[in-house]
């Protein structure tokens, strides 16, 4: 791994603290707003997702990778 300065990095703790600068870096950026683009609050009651919609949607699910969460359909259904 290199790091800014285009040095490589092989030790562990080197990559780790290259990471952390980085990612301190990525989300201490500003992004700049030009008042152009004007969005409203709903303040409505958000759908209701109904049982059969869920169902409906673990039995598209099968045999998937798990997302962020770790959790796969049959977890789910396991539940119900």
């Amino acid at each position: 791994m290199k790091e800014v300065s285009s040095k490589v990095i092989l030790d562990e703790k080197g990559i780790i603290d290259s990471w952390k600068e980085y990612m301190e870096h990525l989300m201490d950026e500003e992004n700049e707003w030009d008042h152009r683009i004007l969005a409203g609050v709903e303040e409505e009651p958000a759908d209701c997702i109904t049982i059969d919609e869920v169902a409906a949607a673990l039995k598209k699910m099968r045999h998937k990778d798990p997302g962020l969460s770790g959790s796969v359909a049959e977890m789910i259904q396991a539940t119900t």
